[in-house]
Order: structure tokens, then sequence, then C-alpha cells
């Protein structure tokens, strides 16, 4: 698959999200995932409901175009959710990318990033919000 179908102009319009979702000023949990694969990092912010549901969010996103269109695709769905949910997405992402026929993951847009499966390298790049999250509400991690 050429590189011209991976960048296809709705991926590439998904990045142009990300300027609508600045790193918060005050943030109820913090977290940091970087790619192995091709160097990417994604910080996240959030602020959280009483029963942990993310209620708003924030990010700094230093990758490529893929990268890009998952954070905002992340962006676009996350609130409401709460740690399990993102953890089985997490997962449900990660076995979808790594098997060419594992069906997609339970997330509106996911398909919008269905050209990046054919590219490896670009694995790392878009589990980097779901690695954030997670991360961010992690015990170990959460802001005070």
């Amino acid at each position: 698959m050429s590189a011209a179908r991976l960048y296809t102009p709705e991926l590439l319009g998904l990045a142009v999200e990300l300027a609508g979702h600045p790193p918060l000023a005050t943030a109820s949990a913090h977290g940091e995932a970087r790619s192995a694969t091709c160097g990417s990092t994604l910080a996240l912010d959030m602020m959280l409901d009483r029963e942990g549901r993310i209620e708003a969010l924030g990010m700094k996103v230093r990758a490529c175009a893929v990268g890009q269109a998952a954070a905002a695709i992340f962006a676009r769905h996350a609130p409401g959710q709460d740690a399990a949910a993102l953890a089985r997405t997490q997962r449900a992402v990660a076995h979808w990318l790594a098997d060419a026929q594992a069906p997609a993951p339970d997330w509106p847009d996911i398909a919008m990033l269905d050209p990046a499966r054919a590219f490896p390298g670009r694995h790392g790049a878009i589990l980097l919000p779901w690695n954030a999250a997670l991360a961010a509400l992690s015990p170990a991690t959460r802001a005070v």
C-alpha cells in the first residue's frame, strides 16, 4: 500500500481537530505515552467526574498524521468513558492492529484509521491516546 492511500484527506483533516483540545490548565489526571516504534509522544490531561469518567480532555501531541488522527478520534469519543471501557478499547485496538482478520474495535470513527493497519510502524502512534489515558487513570499516576 502506498503512503498516498494512507494519508487520505479525511485522515489529514483529523489533525486539525486537535486545536480544539489544548492542554488543560488544571486536570484531575495526567498521563503520557510514547511509541517505541516511531518515537511519537502524547501528553493527556483529563478532568474526571465523581465516577471517574472523562468530562474534558486536553492533549499535547507530537506524532505523525496517523498519530494525530488517532488522538482526534479518541478526543471525539472519550468523554463519558471510564478506565474499564478505555482498557477494553485499548486491547481491542491493539488486537485489530496486530491481526488483519480481527474485527474493528467498538469505537466510533476508528475505521478512518483502517489504512494504517498495513503500516506496523504506525501502530504505536495509533495506540498513544489509549495508552496515555490508561496511564492517567492509573492510581499511581493520578494528579493530585
